[in-house]
């Protein structure tokens, strides 16, 4: 990978998600890819391309414009933040180290391999791990929890509510 671009990657990891202070938009990732241009000569160019967790997401005007602002704080002048609805975003595209940040800030992250995420109308709930005590003995109790991303469950063994980070 492209020096250049590794240093802007490494920039965006103090980008962080304003409804989940813990995620970088790397963690997320919403960042799909970078490209360096020389326009005008002289002046060096950055294009960040981002896909929303989904559309019409509220966070991505405060997500664009920290971008900008952390760029623009180590000398890039012209920024592009463009972004792209295809391929939708999933959350496999999410790191491992930020699925372990979620669930120490006390969000379920999503599960490896989701049943919720079923075709089946009907189909049985997802066993969801409580981030804070580890059981699977829990309830959902509404489909959207802080933002409409998350869903709210609760543990039946420590009885703590915590939101889940829902599949997509």
């Amino acid at each position: 990978m492209d020096t250049g671009k590794q240093h802007i990657l490494s920039l965006l990891e103090q980008v962080t998600d304003p409804e989940v202070p813990v995620l970088s938009v790397i963690d997320l990732g919403i960042v799909r890819d970078v490209h360096l241009f020389n326009t005008p000569p002289g002046e060096g160019g950055v294009e960040v391309v981002i896909t929303p967790t989904y559309s019409g997401c509220p966070a991505m005007d405060v997500i664009s414009m920290q971008i900008k602002m952390v760029l623009l704080e180590h000398g890039f002048k012209n920024i592009i933040v463009t972004s792209i609805l295809s391929p939708a975003w999933t959350t496999s595209w999410m790191s491992d180290a930020g699925k372990e940040k979620l669930r120490a800030y006390g969000i379920a992250p999503p599960n490896a391999i989701q049943s919720v995420c079923h075709p089946k109308l009907f189909a049985e709930e997802e066993s969801i791990q409580c981030p804070h005590c580890q059981s699977y003995h829990t309830r959902l109790v509404s489909q959207f929890g802080s933002t409409a991303c998350k869903a709210l469950y609760q543990c039946n063994d420590c009885l703590e509510p915590f939101d889940y980070f829902k599949c997509h």
